[in-house]
């Protein structure tokens, strides 16, 4: 029985490049163009479920959870908008970016190295965000399972992934590495995609229910994202722990 999450082969790949996190036209150039539509997402679904009427730092009394925080993406934006977040990544590298860019920015997160299942946590979060994540752990059930433990009852989990598509295959692989080249080859092992359905099984099984489930689709032509009914390629998924 596996006793823990990491892939060791996909922390090194990405503490490979990690000084260029803040980059917008380096090698997380997708990422950055990915963010604004997920921030809102994000911030949508959480003003909702908790009712908040606030307008100016409407986050202020939410705890988050960023798992694989990278160098802080999510978590600054966040961070913004009032919320009080904990950002983790199992390399180390990622969170001494992360650090560096949060002390020039003059922003309070706390960044730790660690995995989900090894998070030594004083009390539960509000909310956990899983963003591109669960394609590059080495056990999805016991990730699962370990964050639903730091999840309140009655909090939100968001899950964004891709499919395992033919469409995610020629898109995300072919196209996004191979000829446009947004990502470096072998950011992504198509086999490892998991699609919406065996998503909601394993969530399910964790005792979480679906809120909402979108697409998140690139527009060539606006150079954008915006959400979608589409789940062929990336889709997120809104859950709340029962």
């Amino acid at each position: 029985m596996k006793t823990t999450t990491i892939n060791k082969e996909e922390i090194d790949k990405f503490s490979k490049i990690a000084e260029e996190w803040w980059d917008p036209d380096g090698k997380f150039k997708p990422l950055h163009a990915f963010n604004p539509i997920r921030i809102k997402y994000i911030k949508d679904n959480i003003i909702k479920h908790f009712k908040i009427e606030k307008k100016i730092l409407p986050l202020s009394k939410i705890k988050i959870l960023d798992i694989g925080c990278g160098g802080g993406l999510i978590a600054e934006p966040m961070t913004r908008l009032g919320a009080s977040v904990t950002g983790i990544d199992a390399s180390e590298k990622n969170i001494k970016i992360a650090k560096a860019h949060l002390q020039k920015n003059k922003l309070k997160i706390n960044y730790k190295c660690a995995s989900p299942e090894n998070f030594v946590y004083k009390e539960k979060f509000d909310v956990i965000l899983n963003l591109e994540i669960v394609e590059h752990v080495d056990d999805v059930n016991l990730y699962m399972k370990s964050c639903f433990k730091l999840l309140k009852k009655n909090g939100l989990m968001f899950t964004a992934t891709l499919n395992r598509s033919f469409t995610s295959y020629v898109k995300a692989i072919i196209g996004a590495e191979y000829i446009l080249r947004w990502l470096p080859i072998g950011t992504h092992d198509w086999n490892k995609f998991i699609k919406p359905e065996e998503l909601e099984k394993l969530l399910n099984q964790e005792k979480f229910s679906t809120i909402d489930l979108k697409g998140l689709s690139f527009n060539p032509f606006t150079n954008k994202w915006k959400k979608s009914n589409d789940l062929s390629v990336n889709y997120i998924i809104c859950s709340l722990k029962n």
